[in-house]
């Protein structure tokens, strides 16, 4: 019997309840909404709260630094549709014991990281309370290309990639990643991308989440799947791939494109990042990996979600 006391569950009955409008043209399940305006292709809109003590540790983390991933990660969801970013709206919700200058300092470093992507921070709201520091940010963008990609459409015999390495993020990278709007619009602009999602929650929750919404299965090399240095090299083979599918909060691409496209992506990268082929989609509804002596596994259940006691 699945838990039904983790977001995801949460997510999947707001979805069933949430109202549909012809508005709408794609709703709760990805990484942005889509929404219906006069433009002929919508909007991308997305949110992100980012919680101390969850997201982030102040005692530890620079306040700029938090105001920075707090915009990163929604730039994150925009790219996972191969979007442009136009704007966004912050809602603060500041300690009162630290309150002004602790805004300032993370609205700084928020507000440096839409001038390199070309955002406009076109509003919000703040508050005070005697909690620890919230941070909500909310995302516009613009669809590029043919329109927004999304994680339903991986079909049976497309080849999987990642952009970059996994894994170890924690250290300290996820508070200073680089969010791939350019390469995922230099993606979408070179192949028939099928399906995509950024990897915030790990790989291996990631890679289900476009299974589930695609329909479909996949099976994954563990030999091929790039792990990051930041992984501790000490550390056993196992171990190492364990933080890889499960650490989370990488940031990077997942991708399904058919084939022939994957060999032109191998043949001719349209992009200076990385690009690994790690496997492919099948019509087996489950999630496997492909161990170095030949031997395919159901794949282990891992990555980040927010649970609840009741």
């Amino acid at each position: 019997m699945s838990d039904t006391r983790d977001e995801f569950s949460l997510i999947d009955r707001i979805r069933r309840r949430a109202n549909v409008t012809s508005l709408l043209g794609l709703g709760i399940g990805d990484d942005t909404a889509h929404l219906l305006t006069n433009r002929d292709d919508g909007v991308l809109v997305a949110v992100d709260v980012l919680t101390e003590g969850v997201h982030f540790d102040l005692s530890r983390t620079s306040p700029d630094l938090v105001g920075r991933k707090a915009l990163a990660v929604n730039l994150s969801d925009i790219a996972a549709m191969a979007g442009q970013p136009t704007a966004a709206v912050v809602g603060l919700v500041l300690p009162r014991d630290r309150g002004a200058s602790l805004g300032e300092s993370m609205m700084e470093g928020l507000i440096s990281l839409a001038d390199e992507f070309d955002v406009a921070v076109i509003g919000g709201d703040t508050n005070s309370w005697n909690g620890p520091l919230v941070i909500s940010v909310t995302i516009l963008g613009e669809p590029t290309g043919k329109g927004p990609v999304t994680r339903a459409g991986a079909e049976p015999g497309d080849w999987m990639f990642v952009t970059g390495a996994l894994g170890g993020s924690l250290v300290g990278r996820h508070l200073s990643f680089t969010p791939r709007i350019v390469e995922a619009i230099a993606l979408h602009q070179a192949v028939d991308l099928h399906a995509m999602i950024d990897i915030s929650d790990g790989l291996a929750s990631d890679l289900r989440h476009i299974a589930n919404e695609s329909q479909v299965g996949a099976t994954i090399s563990a030999d091929r799947i790039p792990i990051h240095e930041d992984v501790d090299a000490s550390l056993p083979v196992d171990d190492r791939l364990r933080h890889a599918l499960s650490d989370g909060e990488d940031f990077e691409l997942l991708l399904a494109v058919s084939p022939l496209d994957g060999e032109r992506l191998l043949g001719d990268p349209p992009i200076e990042l990385p690009l690994t082929h790690i496997g492919e989609v099948t019509d087996e509804i489950e999630c496997r990996i492909r161990r170095p002596d030949g031997d395919v596994e159901p794949l282990p259940k891992g990555g980040w979600h927010h649970g609840f006691s009741e």
